[in-house]
């Protein structure tokens, strides 16, 4: 076995009991990284130099496959269900096994980085993956430590990354071939079957929603966030398709991050080191930031090319809406380094409402503001599909339900209170549609969303007048500079009244029957900002 690179003296790929692999790559630059998966026939350079690859038969992430090991540190602590599966500890030691053996004679690639920019909460990471790209995504996601940090790392967490090695699961106890499974004791985890690079980020993204408010009493957050010239910070919550990356990455604003970060006394801290952003058609006249971030060391995944080039045709989706870019936030402008700042004067709940029915920015108060981040509300349009013309509705608790070990009322308690001890404007904006529901009504425009944000967090909409829509009892601004009156209060675009009444209503019971999983851990503040049915009226 033949180890190379920047490591600690002394260590090895032994020691995690991979055994007798042909070579281990340590630490290798972005450069080293492209070429080498270039030479193994992985990938492709684009004509602006960043590196395309596929990841074969999964573009997105498989959360039915997720697990955690249920044992002493998990049993009682972690909200088990169809979100965090058990896993035997003894099976789980048994595939790890079987992985290592499988890497027997390959070539690995080792990486030393790091998650939370905030050094007090600082979680080390040391993966090891099969495919040099997948490494690049490391780099580029992952916080990158210094030299002397690598030459003398503290290892807390290890990721195993094997996508050719495939689960037998009547015998390893996985739902089918492909698995991430997390072991909390051990501080493992093990990936699978499954080449996406999203398992690898938000396999750490499950482990941190575990050991800051579990352990330390920070809230975790999926979420982007940005700071102003005056030290002002914002967060934007929102699954994905809402515009969370698009609408942080302001050029008059720092960007902290855009997809994870923890909220402790006094700062917000980004976990990561880079972006990972949808690029479904992206183009410089409408994310120039996100645009010119795509060039050499970036990783561009599942794309197309225009026919006989290599430039990337980002509006052919034929492999997956998911395309995605990774690059490190320094490729942003305005990120800042490092990604720390100060609490929260200003939070975004982002919602792309397919029903045309939430006003497009609406203040909510204490008890609303719980109440909206646990239904964490979307709605994920079918497509273009011949006679698919009704929206899905999606509610995923803390806008991040599929990467939360805890109950979602761990976050909320959290999450309330430091609502009481700051004083922070929390805002609902409406990405989706207007004058109707999907198919009917046309989506807000970017520019009038970003004129939202700019005048909340400029202070001006605290000097308009607000009105309130019914059902759902929202406040919302009866005018804002650069965005028409008329599209402020949602019922006025629509041109059927009733309709816009009965899909309000539709909608509300939605709300409250999702919500009713979560209400005998609510207290009476949240319960009453529930929307208000016909029915309920």
């Amino acid at each position: 076995m033949n180890e190379f690179g920047l490591c600690a003296k002394g260590a090895s790929v032994a020691d995690l009991g991979l055994k007798n692999v042909a070579d281990a790559y340590w630490n290798l630059s972005p450069a080293e990284l492209v070429e080498e998966t270039i030479i193994r026939g992985e990938g492709m350079l684009t004509d602006s130099g960043a590196l395309a690859v596929d990841t074969g038969k999964f573009t997105g992430r498989s959360p039915k496959d997720k697990f955690i090991v249920c044992d002493a540190k998990t049993e009682n602590s972690v909200w088990w269900g169809d979100i965090n599966i058990k896993f035997d500890p003894d099976k789980f030691d048994r595939l790890y096994d079987k992985v290592c053996a499988y890497l027997q004679g390959r070539t690995v690639y080792v990486r030393d980085a790091y998650a939370c920019a905030d050094p007090e909460y600082r979680l080390n990471i040391r993966l090891v993956t099969d495919s040099p790209w997948q490494n690049l995504f490391a780099y580029n996601l992952f916080l990158r430590p210094t030299k002397e940090e690598i030459l003398h790392p503290k290892k807390d967490w290890t990721i195993i990354a094997a996508p050719g090695f495939e689960a037998t699961p009547e015998i390893d106890g996985t739902r089918q071939a492909n698995f991430t499974i997390l072991n909390f004791t051990k501080k493992i985890i093990l990936i699978g079957g499954s080449a996406y690079t999203g398992e690898i980020k938000k396999g750490i993204f499950s482990v941190l929603n575990y050991v800051l408010p579990h352990d330390k009493k920070v809230l975790s957050m999926h979420s982007s966030a940005n700071i102003g010239k005056e030290g002002d910070t914002a967060l934007f919550f929102g699954l994905s398709g809402t515009g969370k990356t698009t609408l942080s990455a302001d050029p008059n604003r720092g960007l902290i991050g855009d997809d994870e970060h923890g909220w402790a006394d006094d700062t917000v801290f980004n976990f990561e080191g880079g972006c990972y952003a949808k690029c479904v058609n992206l183009s410089k006249e409408k994310e120039p930031q996100i645009y010119n971030a795509v060039r050499f060391g970036t990783l561009l995944e599942n794309i197309e090319f225009i026919e006989g080039t290599t430039t990337v045709d980002y509006d052919n989706i034929s492999k997956t809406e998911n395309t995605r870019s990774a690059y490190p936030i320094h490729y942003i402008d305005n990120a800042v380094e490092p990604s720390v700042a100060s609490s929260p004067k200003n939070i975004f709940f982002l919602t792309a409402d397919a029903f045309g029915v939430l006003p497009p920015i609406s203040k909510l108060d204490a008890g609303q503001a719980m109440y909206h981040f646990i239904s964490g509300y979307t709605a994920k349009v079918a497509g273009t599909e011949v006679g698919i013309n009704e929206p899905t509705l999606t509610f995923s608790a803390c806008f991040g339900k599929a990467f939360l070990p805890l109950h979602p009322t761990k976050y909320a308690e959290l999450l309330g209170g430091k609502l009481k001890k700051n004083k922070v404007n929390v805002w609902l904006v409406n990405t989706g549609w207007s004058g109707g529901a999907y198919g009917v009504g046309s989506r807000i425009k970017l520019a009038y969303t970003r004129a939202l944000i700019t005048a909340a967090i400029s202070g001006s909409l605290e000097k308009v007048k607000y009105e309130t829509l019914p059902v759902f009892g929202l406040n919302f601004p009866t005018e804002c500079l650069g965005v028409p009156k008329e599209i402020l209060n949602p019922r006025n675009t629509w041109s059927d009244k009733n309709d816009f009444d009965n899909k309000a209503n539709k909608l509300a019971a939605s709300f409250v029957k999702n919500f009713s999983q979560y209400a005998e851990f609510a207290n009476e503040e949240i319960l009453a900002a529930a929307p208000k049915t016909a029915v309920d009226a």
